[in-house]
């Protein structure tokens, strides 16, 4: 197999991608919390991991993908209560937008989707497990509690020590608590709560806590060792952390080996959550941006980084999008697979290969548009659009996509028809010696964002900017 670097988050540094079992890549990401629609947080964290699949399959890897779906939860309860629904009526009319929105942004379905109340028995089975191991003990409040001083390795995901955590603004302090480190892995059926998000145990009627979910779920569906395990950079502490704790001192195995976290998507600077109340979703914003272009937005950052949403910045992916399309509006590319040995190709696949660089390889693909201009060339068409379908990108019509997806060009009255029209009465222009209304027209059209090149035999192409 390729030579794939991936950063590890628990090694702090890339490392050579080896799988456990040759050819074979067993992924779990953290899914959603289904009580509301997914923001622009969620959709990065639904491309980002769609693009490592697509590329670990692209190398060849018989890839397991699971994202779970959190379907019971204090937020999902209290949503239920406040709409006088149900729990399930809620998760469901949540979990349908959610494919929705994953589905308009064209991100693949994982191949395995489990909810959380599917996994009740395994959750408990774990439980058990760390009882009878002495990590975990049963509070007088009823709720089932991890120690986490008994697990020797905490902290070494998030790099935070036992100390720093004692002195920390995020630890919860409770007398039923042996410690106020604890976190809960079984709570309580609390008085007023609605029965159906309650289970029978030994430990008394009650529900998960959430970590103990994916853990539970993981280790059911991958195996209580496997390859890769992804979220959002705010899951690091003290979800993953609890996950490694939990399922290691279950089994006693190595939990994942390798972990990888998206950055975060903010506004001015500051995190995009629904508890800070500074979120777009995922509806709103392809109600005015075409989905592709939101996609191409998020893939074009690398995956670690932070970026900050704005119109500004959208209108930017939207105009670089329409360059590449607009690269092929006129060449039709050839039927012949994609040849990896091509210069281009290869840049993108050492792009890829260096920890999912997508900036880079989105470069390539403008390298590639600027010689399919230039040439016009079909295999370069070809190589173009086959790369970029490893992205989920360029794979509509490029009329198409110039017609209905390029801008909020009704409001400025310049769709791509209109612009066509500008361009033959620029040319009409220019035939009738009238150099001076030629330029006007040009003028006239870069101050809305299109610029022309005319090019040899009379023929004008235009572009975004």
């Amino acid at each position: 197999m390729e030579s794939l670097r991936i950063y590890n988050t628990l090694a702090r540094d890339k490392q050579s991608f080896v799988p456990r079992r040759a050819g074979e890549v067993r992924m779990y990401v953290c899914g959603i919390t289904v009580y509301d629609y997914c923001h622009i947080g969620h959709a990065r964290l639904l491309v980002v991991f769609d693009l490592v699949q697509r590329w670990l399959r692209t190398l060849g890897y018989r890839v397991t993908y699971v994202r779970n779906i959190t379907d019971v939860d204090d937020k999902i309860i209290r949503r239920a209560v406040q709409n006088g629904e149900t729990i399930k009526t809620v998760t469901d009319r949540y979990i349908a937008a959610m494919y929705e929105d994953a589905d308009a942004l064209g991100v693949m379905r994982p191949d395995i989707e489990p909810r959380a109340t599917d996994y009740i028995p395994q959750m408990l089975g774990m439980i058990d497990a760390l009882v009878a191991n002495g990590y975990a003990y049963q509070g007088k409040d009823g709720d089932v509690n991890y120690a986490v001083r008994k697990f020797a390795h905490y902290g070494a995901l998030s790099g935070k020590s036992l100390e720093d955590l004692r002195a920390g603004e995020r630890v919860a302090t409770s007398g039923a608590k042996q410690d106020p480190l604890d976190f809960v892995l079984w709570k309580h059926a609390k008085e007023g709560e609605p029965p159906e998000c309650t289970w029978d145990s030994k430990y008394g009627p009650g529900r998960p806590g959430w970590h103990i979910e994916c853990s539970a779920m993981g280790c059911a569906l991958l195996g209580e060792h496997f390859d890769l395990h992804g979220g959002g950079q705010d899951l690091q502490f003290p979800h993953h952390e609890n996950e490694i704790a939990q399922s290691e001192g279950a089994t006693g195995q190595t939990f994942v080996n390798y972990w990888m976290h998206n950055g975060f998507v903010q506004i001015d600077n500051e995190k995009m959550s629904k508890s800070l109340g500074n979120f777009f979703t995922i509806r709103e914003v392809i109600a005015k941006y075409d989905p592709e272009v939101v996609r191409f937005f998020l893939a074009r950052a690398h995956y670690r980084s932070p970026i900050n949403y704005s119109d500004v910045h959208l209108d930017d992916a939207r105009a670089a999008l329409t360059r590449l399309y607009t690269s092929l509006k006129d060449v039709q590319p050839d039927s012949a697979p994609l040849d990896w040995s091509e210069a281009h190709a290869l840049r993108f696949r050492e792009a890829m290969n260096d920890d999912f660089n997508t900036p880079v390889a989105v470069a390539v693909l403008f390298e590639l548009a600027t010689e399919v201009n230039r040439t016009r060339d079909a295999g370069l068409a070809r190589q173009l659009r086959a790369l970029a379908g490893i992205l989920g990108l360029l794979g509509r019509e490029p009329r198409e996509f110039l017609q209905t997806g390029a801008g909020s060009l009704e409001a400025e009255g310049l769709d791509a028809a209109a612009i066509e029209a500008k361009i033959a009465a620029r040319t009409a222009a220019k035939h009738a010696k009238n150099y001076a209304e030629a330029d006007r027209i040009r003028a006239e059209l870069l101050d809305a964002g299109v610029a022309l090149e005319d090019k040899p035999g009379g023929l004008t192409e235009w572009r975004r900017v």
